[in-house]
């Protein structure tokens, strides 16, 4: 090829390199969108772009003047990378300035404030409960929900095949490993932390399961048991306490009424009864007409189970109750369905 033609291709290449780079600077300037300006980069400097384009020609050059074509091509390029970043740069701040002019916020607006939630009714039952019976002087124990079927059933004096087990029907997590159906079997657990210790001056809140389903019975339901082993311990302390309760829980103006009844773990066993909190003891529909509501089971604590706990029932005597926490809210708010606890209908909790 003559000297002459090669002049000619390194000035065309030279001219093109520079109208390439006049025209897209130009078109950067002009751009007012980030999209289009990603166009103007793959257009211009991208692999399949104009500047490659043009470098393709620098075959036909000299071996002495390709370094210096290319040197001019990276010179186009770094101007243009210059270009596109500051352009980048002017569009990303009119975009937030313009998201911002379509955001303004009126400070004049009340601001949005967050609902306080407050503790379930049940718990709000059970800590009062808790709280009257502590300033009795009683303490607080855990028991375990997953228990062992002697705590549940033996050492609460239901040996195998007992009749009374039919009335507690429960979830086996295997042979001998139940979920617990009372709060009762603490009773065996804390006797055994403590003997030869006196007194035992405890109650038991926490969550207990039975096969039960409907508008006043729950799969699972909370009790509160309770226990006090002394020294002299008679029946009448247990009324006492009892009463105790019930008025400082329901009102001054509440009595109560004892039934015989049966327990497996209790001998003598009553149930206990308390003025209906709808009529005050004058009789409605809710109370059947009898002025009365049951409330929980009670009574002294049996020999075999003080004896099983390491008590000798020849020196010692003992009370034991066990109340549900869910009935005691039912009366107490009115409410008439159990399942409305569990339900998780905000427009029922936040009446509480």
């Amino acid at each position: 090829m003559e000297e002459r033609e090669k002049n000619q291709i390194r000035e065309q290449l030279q001219e093109e390199l520079k109208a390439m780079r006049e025209n897209a600077l130009a078109e950067i300037r002009g751009t007012d969108s980030l999209d289009e300006l990603t166009k103007l980069r793959l257009q211009y400097i991208g692999k399949k772009g104009e500047l490659t384009r043009i470098l393709r020609n620098m075959g036909s050059l000299s071996a002495d003047e390709r370094p210096v074509m290319g040197q001019l091509a990276n010179e186009v390029r770094d101007r243009l990378e210059e270009a596109l970043t500051a352009a980048a740069a002017r569009l990303q701040d009119k975009a937030y300035e313009d998201q911002f002019r379509m955001e303004t916020i009126d400070v004049t607006l009340p601001g949005r404030q967050r609902a306080p939630g407050s503790r379930h009714p049940l718990y709000q039952t059970m800590d009062e409960i808790e709280d009257i019976f502590i300033s009795m002087g009683f303490g607080v124990e855990e028991g375990y929900e997953v228990e062992t079927d002697y705590y549940n059933f033996e050492a609460m004096n239901m040996p195998k095949n007992h009749p009374a087990r039919d009335m507690q029907d429960t979830y086996y997590i295997s042979g001998e490993i139940l979920l617990r159906t009372h709060t009762s079997p603490t009773q065996n657990r804390v006797m055994e932390k403590m003997r030869p210790k006196l007194p035992v001056k405890v109650i038991v809140p926490g969550k207990v399961y039975r096969r039960d389903d409907d508008a006043t019975h729950s799969p699972m339901f909370h009790q509160v048991e309770g226990l006090l082993i002394d020294e002299g311990i008679r029946f009448s302390d247990l009324k006492g306490v009892l009463l105790a309760f019930v008025k400082r829980f329901f009102g001054e103006n509440q009595e109560i009424r004892l039934r015989p009844s049966y327990f497996p773990f209790t001998e003598p066993s009553a149930e206990v009864d308390c003025l209906c909190v709808m009529c005050g003891g004058k009789g409605c529909r809710t109370c059947k007409g009898t002025g009365w509501m049951e409330i929980l089971g009670s009574g002294m604590v049996h020999p075999n189970v003080l004896r099983m706990g390491g008590y000798d029932p020849e020196n010692v005597t003992g009370f034991a109750f066990g109340m549900g926490v869910d009935r005691l809210a039912m009366l107490k708010y009115g409410v008439d369905d159990l399942r409305l606890f569990f339900e998780n209908d905000l427009r029922f909790l936040k009446q509480f």
